[in-house]
């Protein structure tokens, strides 16, 4: 197909909207099922990139959750653990460990559950049975993939009463070297952004600490390349095979810093006790766990003492209160997290918190006039950095 015409564009006034080739080629995908929106599009084509740059640069299968042209997270196919599982709520899913496609995209999705709500998916691999049955029961826009077995595809068309969007890519589709758009009438040009991610972008360790870990590097470059496609500012963390905590769009770096640690200290907290073993009762929803765990573990006190909810409707008891306490106990003795910035840090304050949640290894270009005083603070933590040499701005 070489157009597409759809819904509308950004918002429900732009209208006319539509996809097309300027050479009047082929797209490089096809519409399996569904109708594509404007955003739907941003989201897959700039999901599809990050995943099959990150099976490349790993040799593993990846996945993201992508919302609003940014990843929620982003995670390879490693096994979970039991806890992980549960945290995930996919601890009920047959076949989930013989499945690397199907375990990245549990990561990816049981990440940062409250942004992932609505997502659009994007899979560097065939999308089998077992991911087909997970993403069938989250709520979810839509799905691409460079192909489905025949099973997935039927279970994935049952969704949004079958209108739940399905996109096809051609995995050999190379990107033109110049990109162009347009923004009040002016069409900007610029050189596809084409710079490659691996480990060899990680040989410049400035700190005393020269000891980056070859997981710590798989880690790393998992989180540039997630980088690589989130709106700017952005920093991200990352840990086992996937990105943890994703800070998109904010003006100031720091700020990024502590919006992705947050969400980084908010994915350890989901596998404590304290909130595995909340007494929920039986049939309640998953975005109303989400939503219940996000505000249990952010509150210094349990809801109910504020009168915040009627907890006789979520649970069999009451929860116990997780205490400020006892989160920053658990929170301290965390450690070999990775850090990835798509630009400098200016100030030795990103240092300050990225450690607060485990960093152990930093990866950002360097270049600042006050890089002497990052080293510095990443040499006070004992924590290794090194300097890739590139920026990774995204809009």
């Amino acid at each position: 197909m070489k157009n597409i015409e759809l819904k509308y564009g950004c918002n429900p006034n732009q209208k006319p909207a539509s996809v097309y080739m300027e050479d009047g080629s082929e797209l490089p995908f096809e519409v399996l099922n569904g109708r594509p929106g404007y955003i739907n599009l941003l989201d897959a084509l700039n999901g599809w990139q990050l995943v099959s740059e990150i099976k490349a640069a790993t040799g593993k299968a990846a996945a993201a959750s992508f919302k609003h042209v940014s990843p929620s997270a982003a995670a390879v196919g490693r096994v979970m653990s039991d806890r992980l599982k549960k945290a995930c709520f996919v601890d009920d899913v047959p076949g989930l460990d013989e499945s690397p496609i199907a375990t990245a995209y549990a990561r990816a999705r049981g990440t940062d559950r409250m942004s992932s709500f609505g997502d659009f998916i994007a899979l560097s691999d065939l999308c089998d049975e077992t991911c087909a049955r997970l993403v069938k029961r989250e709520v979810s826009d839509g799905i691409i993939a460079p192909g489905f077995t025949d099973e997935a595809l039927e279970l994935l068309k049952q969704k949004k009463k079958g209108n739940y969007l399905i996109l096809k890519v051609k995995s050999d589709f190379k990107a033109p070297d110049v990109e162009t758009k347009q923004v009040f009438g002016i069409t900007f040009e610029q050189k596809h952004n084409d710079i490659k991610i691996d480990r060899s972008c990680l040989e410049q360790v400035v700190t005393e600490n020269k000891n980056i870990t070859e997981e710590a590097k798989e880690d790393l470059v998992i989180a540039l390349i997630a980088l690589k496609y989130t709106q700017s500012n952005s920093v991200a963390y990352a840990v086992d095979g996937q990105t943890i905590g994703v800070g998109a769009g904010q003006q100031s770096r720091v700020h990024c810093t502590r919006l992705a640690g947050a969400k980084a200290d908010n994915w350890h907290l989901r596998q404590t006790d304290m909130v595995l073993n909340l007494p929920f009762k039986r049939g309640v929803k998953r975005p109303d766990k989400d939503n219940f765990i996000d505000r249990y573990i952010a509150m210094e006190d349990t809801p109910e003492s504020r009168g915040d909810i009627e907890w006789e409707t979520l649970f069999c008891e009451k929860p116990q209160p997780f205490t400020i306490e006892e989160k920053k106990k658990i929170l301290s003795a965390i450690s070999g997290v990775s850090v990835a910035s798509d630009a400098f840090f200016p100030f030795s304050d990103n240092i300050d918190r990225a450690h607060e949640s485990g960093a152990t290894y930093i990866a950002q270009p360097g270049g600042s006039t006050r890089d002497d005083l990052v080293i510095e603070s990443c040499n006070k933590y004992g924590i290794a950095m090194a300097f890739t040499g590139f920026r990774l701005f995204h809009h």
